[in-house]
This record gives structure tokens, C-alpha cells and sequence, in this order.
């Protein structure tokens, strides 16, 4: 689905990604770790359109979409769910959920029940706003916002951050039920070592812009990953 070649990425003159290349393939998660700092929010959001390669190539099904803005990746099935949720917080749960329609054309413009299904909560509270939602409840809701767009990519950066344990679990089933699917890919920016470690198919580790290891996840040398994520 997704092939990332020798990308590099530019802040000015400082550089944050250097020649990293991964793939994604659907019914599969691949899991991007690594200490803070060393890229993973610039390689999915290059790869999301809001930060555009300096070199390199990211091929979408075969064919080039460097150039496009992340609107037209949207299109094209891509979806994002960020870091920090960025949920809009004096919208409703169901208003954010729609927000996601932008960019659907008019007739596929809907709410799907399988939305709830997945997130019951988010029908408990559909008439409450985003900002009255706890941290987990906001994080289902910037995944199902997600969802909405029927992606066939779906890039979580930082799922589990700020939420407490009981919830971290439910998220992991979440992804793990979208992957077993086989409807999408799944690219998974992590810090929570078990947790990408448990979900991954295929993983890769950034340091210092670099990508230093990667393969199989049933092929981790668990010690070298926790080794790249220690501060």
C-alpha cells in the first residue's frame, strides 16, 4: 500500500529525517519507535502531506503523492489521527465526528453505526462537547474521527499518551480488531514499548533522523529496541 523510499526531511537548515524508507501493507501495523526527538512525528507527517520531503519518494499504491498536500492524501485514504488528539473542543462529539466528511464526496457522508460499535462511549455522549471528554474518551474520538473517512491508512501518532492503563488496553484492542481486518494498514507511532511491541507486524526505529533498526515484529531483538527508546 505504502512504500516510503530514502526520504529526507529539512527544518531550515537542520535536518530531521535522513533517507528513511519503510512500507506499510494492509492487515498489518507498523510500528515507528523511538526515543523523543529522533523524527517519528516528522516521518508520519510527511508521509500525512503536512510536511512535504525534501528527496526521496513516497509512493501511495504504486504511484508518487510527494507533491500532494494533505488534503488530496485524505482523499485518497489516508487518515490521521494526531498527537494530542486535537479534537475541537466546544463541538460536540457527533460535530467532530463529522468533521471528518471534508473529505468524503456528499453521498458517503454519514456516521456509520460500526462507529459506535467500536466506540460505545462516543454514542453515550454524542450530544456532549469534545472538551468535556476525558483524555481516553478523546482519543477514541480522534480515532473514530479517523475512521469516518473509511481510510485504507490509518497513521495513530501516540495513542496511549496521557491515558490511563484501563483504557491503553481497549485502545489495543481497537487496533488490533482494524488490523485483523485486513481492510487497512496501519502505521503506529509509539513510545509505550509493550504496546507497540504487541501489535506489531513490522517494525522500525528511528534515532537522531536515522532509521537504525527494523524488520518483523515475531523478529524484535527486544533488548536493542528498549536500548534505542532509553533516554
Amino acid at each position: 500500500m505504502l512504500e516510503v523510499q530514502n526520504i529526507d526531511v529539512f527544518y531550515g537548515a537542520s535536518q530531521a529525517l535522513k533517507s528513511v524508507s519503510l512500507t506499510a501493507h494492509k492487515g498489518q501495523v507498523t510500528s515507528i519507535m523511538g526515543r523523543n526527538g529522533v523524527g517519528k512525528t516528522t516521518l508520519i507527517n510527511t508521509v500525512a502531506g503536512r510536511v512535504l520531503a525534501t528527496s526521496g519518494q513516497i509512493l501511495w499504491k504504486g504511484q508518487s503523492i510527494n507533491s500532494q498536500p494533505s488534503h488530496q492524501r485524505a482523499r485518497q485514504g489516508i487518515a490521521y489521527a494526531p498527537q494530542g488528539r486535537q479534537i475541537f473542543p466546544l463541538l460536540t462529539v457527533q460535530e467532530n465526528l463529522e468533521t471528518g466528511f471534508a473529505c468524503l464526496p456528499r453521498s458517503k457522508q454519514k456516521i456509520d453505526r460500526e462507529i459506535y460499535d467500536l466506540f460505545p462511549v462516543l454514542l453515550d455522549m454524542r450530544h456532549r462537547r469534545g472538551g468535556d471528554l476525558s483524555g481516553g474518551q478523546q482519543q477514541q474520538l480522534a480515532i473514530a474521527r479517523a475512521l469516518i473517512t473509511k481510510p485504507e491508512l490509518l497513521i495513530l501518532d501516540e495513542p496511549t499518551e496521557g491515558i490511563q492503563p484501563s483504557i491503553i488496553k481497549d485502545i489495543q484492542s481497537f487496533i488490533g480488531m482494524l488490523r485483523d481486518r485486513g481492510e487497512m494498514a496501519i502505521l503506529l507511532v509509539e513510545q509505550y514499548f509493550e504496546f507497540a511491541r504487541d501489535l506489531a507486524d513490522q517494525y522500525a526505529v528511528l534515532d537522531r533522523g536515522e532509521l537504525v533498526l527494523s524488520g518483523a515484529g515475531n523478529e524484535m531483538n527486544e533488548d536493542e529496541v528498549r536500548r534505542l527508546m532509553t533516554v
